[in-house]
């Protein structure tokens, strides 16, 4: 017996997760749309809102991107410095 996943689209979840933050109860949104309360929390983790110390709110998204954005450039700050490196030993 093989097992059948029904597959939301990015919009769909977002939307579902609006309607959590604006108030409306997880269980009360599963019921409706007919999708399980845990799909509702991990959307939720994953595009929900974010509200940081300053006060400023974001994505988890957003985050990810900023995350990946980060590493690139501290990977290509570290290929520079071994470039410096290499051109100052030669002198």
């Amino acid at each position: 017996m093989s097992t059948k996943y029904q597959k939301y689209s990015t919009d769909f979840k977002k939307m579902i997760v609006q309607l959590v933050e604006s108030g409306r109860r997880k269980a009360e949104v599963a019921r409706e749309y007919g999708i399980s309360e845990p799909n509702i929390r991990s959307w939720q983790l994953k595009y929900g809102k974010v509200i940081t110390k300053d006060g400023q709110v974001s994505s988890n998204d957003e985050i990810i991107k900023l995350k990946r954005e980060l590493d690139q450039k501290n990977q290509e700050i570290e290929i520079l410095k071994k470039i410096v490196a290499m051109f100052s030993q030669d002198q």
